[in-house]
């Protein structure tokens, strides 16, 4: 079971302000004792064939791998031009993941937009990732759905937040080798559902995970209506610092023999990122080795 890394902390300057460098962020990861690093496409150049083969090397360079893109597709737009497109940008992540030398590429459903209805948003969802898995299989990428919250540049929280819609649409789309989740267990806890529970629900379709933790900010309490923790209440913190039981979830990932590889996402924080990142890799690390999952 290889560790990667996702940058969390540094998205916004590695997005939005452009103050560091994709060079920089492999450079530092180099430091966290990981097998990889996960790609997130706003930060990846997918159109410069060439920058792309720079970053593979330059990886590679440090004994490190890209298995896995993170991109947020989004097929809940009612217009139905808009949602090819989409499916033609998810395609072309699915190229960019392959040309860095990965095998995973993420997939989500796409924004809780208020006007769409959830038997539409569910049956677009189905079409467009159905429609790409062959592509998928050329590539010899997989598709993986994550259980998710919300794309931090969205509008709207994920369509698929809720567990019974995340399942409706796992259910319908076709159990191949192209397709699988990618299981993260804090974004249950921010949809209000046992993260072990959901695990052990859709464990035969998991090929690779994010590992992140949440504790509750202290003097929070639950919405009345939902029984759910505000977002802003959750603290996304070091990996096994929070509410997760990673004990729990790392024996049914050893019952399931699973040898994908998990993803650090931790921590918002740019000033402490690498230090967290440290203490996270550690963490899990030790609980791979206690779990013969390593």
């Amino acid at each position: 079971m290889p560790l990667a890394a996702f940058p969390k902390c540094f998205l916004d300057a590695l997005c939005v302000q452009r103050s560091m460098s994709v060079e920089r962020w492999i450079d530092l990861a180099a430091e966290l004792g990981v097998d990889g690093l996960e790609f997130y496409w706003g930060f990846t150049p997918h159109d410069d064939p060439a920058a792309l083969r720079r970053l593979r090397e330059r990886a590679e360079g440090h004994g490190l791998r890209i298995p896995m893109l993170c991109y947020s597709s989004d097929f809940t737009v009612p217009d139905e031009r808009r949602r090819a497109a989409e499916v033609a940008l998810q395609r072309r992540a699915l190229q960019t993941i392959a040309a860095l030398g990965g095998r995973y590429c993420r997939v989500l459903s796409g924004q809780r937009r208020p006007e769409v209805s959830r038997a539409d948003g569910v049956r677009w969802v189905v079409e467009s990732i159905t429609e790409l898995l062959g592509a998928a299989e050329a590539l010899g990428v997989v598709l993986v759905l994550e259980n998710h919250y919300k794309d931090g540049y969205w509008t709207y929280p994920e369509f698929a937040q809720e567990r019974d819609v995340f399942l409706e649409i796992l259910d319908a789309i076709p159990d191949v080798p192209a397709f699988g989740v990618n299981f993260d267990p804090s974004n249950a806890l921010v949809a209000g559902v046992d993260p072990v529970a959901l695990l052990e629900r859709v464990e035969r379709r998991v090929r690779t995970m994010h590992a992140s933790d949440r504790r509750v900010r202290p003097g929070a309490a639950p919405d009345p209506a939902t029984g759910t923790i505000a977002y802003a209440d959750l603290i996304h913190g070091v990996i096994g610092t929070g509410s997760i039981d990673y004990d729990a979830i790392f024996a049914v990932l050893r019952e399931l023999g699973f040898d994908g590889w998990i993803s650090i996402e931790d921590g918002d924080d740019p000033q402490l990122g690498l230090q967290h990142l440290r203490e996270s890799a550690a963490f899990l690390r030790g609980m791979m080795h206690r779990y013969g999952v390593g």
